[in-house]
């Protein structure tokens, strides 16, 4: 059936596993007809696809050092576009976007606008440039472009910053699809799902994480918008749902106003019963992010963040040419327009699930007990993501009296809607695919640099390659078990922390890449001060707000990399001006870097 080598033939293979993931969908649909619990069959769907990924990752295992830490630079663009969106598309955006959205309303759009906007900027001042660059991680492009180890140093650490707040976040997501999937505790649960990350990452590197990922991308791609096309039609709101949002936003507007949005109020004391981590819709929570600034400066935060994301960056080292790299941007952007263009419409159709009460599956004006014994409601209380309360006394639900998780409303609308439950648990396996997929990509990160870039360039520049890939096995492992402990802590919601991590790598990152690239005068003691001054002004920044300081012009905790950038920006120019330019060799360089055409600069130095 296969003829030729495995890249000739990815087609196929991944026509086959598409093929026979469908064909498992359809078992678990006849089984639960056939009386199979809703506890097995979310534990088959998420055994199922993580042994897939385990078995991917064990067939992509490599000794070659281009293989671990570039996939071999042989990845086609379409299955690269699919790859890097797996990649981008973490916990955050299947799991907990949509939540942001049912809650706050249209202000966190500015997510997807910052989110999908970045890849311009990838496309246009970075991916194809690195590329010719040749390099490994991005700490070695910063490392070789500006010269010197303390460059190298403090690319790293904003690296590690930056990744490792995104890395807990994603750990997060895993771990609560796993408690609820597997029924059990969640702080348990992320290390269930740290094992099955490191078994698709830790024996092949970019390889197996390359096609791991294309295989997790098809999972999670199915998983999201079943759901929507399937509760669309059943609502009425046509096959194509996206097509109606506007009408399906205005019916909700209409509810709030006949529910009193806005004129209802939780005192102290009712507050206090809301489990951690739940919220309700109110008034406040609609008006967040909808004035302008407070839209535009997210946005233009997501962007630069997503530029300088150093995991989003080495997916396009992978590719066979700098031509390639910039084509495969493009597929990156259609396959996670997938999944952007439904999140807004999923929150939608999710709120009025629950609100409209000409639905069977509308709750609000239901008795308190009545929603109270709902299977579905028993099932998401008891996992902490949902609460009901009957704070005015008066037996009926009303809408400040519902409490829900912003990571519950993707995973738990299919159940509200009245869905079978099989496509709760091909929701949940989306989830986990989502977020091991990003998880895989940014522990590799952490982990090459550090080994790559501070223990071969810095340390053991002699060190044979079986010790360079034990080390750097060795490092994805710890970095992995540090983000579970974190994560089992829950200091911050799955979007902060992701909103968070784009701010640390905007902060320190995205002037120092951009200038190394576009302008020759930029040295090595300027790229340093950047590197960290913009980062240590942006977590300044982000802890002064924390602790009550109120900023200035609205910038807020969700864009303090506005901050760290400015003083970044700033410091790059003044000191590079001040100190020596860049000798005659590294300014060919840059000049270089920027004719598409050619071998690579680094070639093979590595």
């Amino acid at each position: 059936m296969f003829k030729g080598n495995f890249i000739n033939n990815l087609p196929k293979i991944y026509g086959t596993y598409t093929g026979g993931f469908i064909v498992f969908i359809i078992l678990m649909a006849i089984a639960e007809q056939a009386g199979m619990s809703a506890k097995v069959i979310g534990i088959c769907f998420v055994a199922f696809t993580v042994l897939i990924y385990a078995l991917i990752g064990y067939l992509s295992r490599t000794i070659q050092v281009d293989a671990y830490y570039l996939a071999g630079r042989q990845v086609p663009t379409v299955f690269n576009g699919m790859a890097t969106a797996a990649d981008w598309m973490s916990g955050a955006s299947f799991v907990a976007m949509a939540g942001g959205i049912y809650f706050k309303g249209y202000g966190y759009m500015a997510l997807l606008v910052g989110w999908t906007g970045g890849y311009v900027l990838v496309a246009s001042l970075l991916a194809p440039y690195l590329r010719k660059f040749g390099c490994y991680t991005v700490p070695d492009f910063i490392g070789t472009r500006y010269g010197g180890n303390l460059a190298r140093l403090s690319a790293v650490i904003v690296l590690t910053v930056a990744s490792f707040t995104y890395v807990t976040a994603q750990i997060n997501a895993t771990g609560t699809i796993a408690s609820v999937a597997l029924d059990i505790p969640f702080n348990i649960a992320v290390y269930v799902g740290l094992a099955s990350i490191l078994m698709c990452s830790m024996l092949g590197g970019m390889r197996a994480v390359t096609w791991t990922q294309v295989a997790q991308y098809i999972v999670l791609i199915i998983a999201y918008l079943i759901p929507v096309f399937w509760i669309s039609n059943k609502m009425g709101a046509g096959v194509f749902p996206h097509l109606m949002l506007a009408d399906e936003v205005a019916r909700i507007a209409e509810l709030e106003a006949q529910f009193g949005l806005g004129e209802i109020k939780n005192s102290a004391a009712d507050l206090k019963q809301v489990p951690k981590g739940l919220s309700g819709i109110t008034k406040a929570h609609a008006e967040v992010n909808t004035t302008p600034w407070k839209f535009i400066s997210l946005a233009v935060c997501m962007m630069a963040g997503t530029a300088s994301l150093p995991h989003v960056m080495m997916r396009y080292f992978t590719t066979p040419s700098v031509k390639a790299a910039r084509r495969s941007v493009g597929w990156s952007l259609f396959f996670i327009f997938l999944l952007y263009s439904s999140a807004p419409m999923l929150a939608t159709l999710s709120k009025l699930s629950l609100m409209d009460p000409n639905l069977a599956t509308g709750i609000i004006g239901k008795s308190i007990s009545e929603v109270q014994a709902i299977d579905w409601y028993q099932n998401w209380n008891q996992a902490n993501l949902m609460f009901v309360s009957d704070f005015n006394g008066n037996g009926t639900l009303e809408l400040n009296e519902f409490f829900m998780g912003g990571k519950a409303v993707v995973l738990a609308t299919p159940e509200i809607a009245g869905l079978p439950y099989v496509i709760s648990g091909l929701v949940a396996a989306g989830g986990m695919a989502a977020a091991m997929s990003t998880a895989d990509g940014l522990v590799l990160a952490i982990s090459n640099a550090l080994s790559h870039d501070i223990y071969y360039k810095m340390i053991n520049p002699k060190a044979e390659t079986a010790k360079r890939l034990l080390i750097a096995r060795i490092l994805l492992v710890l970095i992995g078990f540090a983000g579970a402990t974190i994560a089992a802590l829950e200091i911050q919601g799955i979007l902060g922390s992701v909103i968070w991590a784009f701010d640390f790598a905007m902060s320190g990152l995205f002037f120092p890449l951009v200038l190394g690239v576009w302008w020759k005068r930029a040295n090595a003691q300027g790229a340093v001060a950047g590197m960290l001054g913009g980062l240590a002004a942006g977590s300044a920044y982000l802890i002064a707000v924390r602790s009550g300081y109120p900023g200035f012009l609205d910038i807020t905790q969700l864009t303090f990399g506005i901050v760290g950038s400015v003083v970044s920006l700033v410091l790059m120019i003044v000191v590079s001006l001040a100190t020596k330019a860049p000798d005659a060799a590294t300014q060919k360089m840059v000049d270089d870097v920027r004719v598409p055409s050619g071998k690579a600069i680094l070639g093979r130095q590595h």
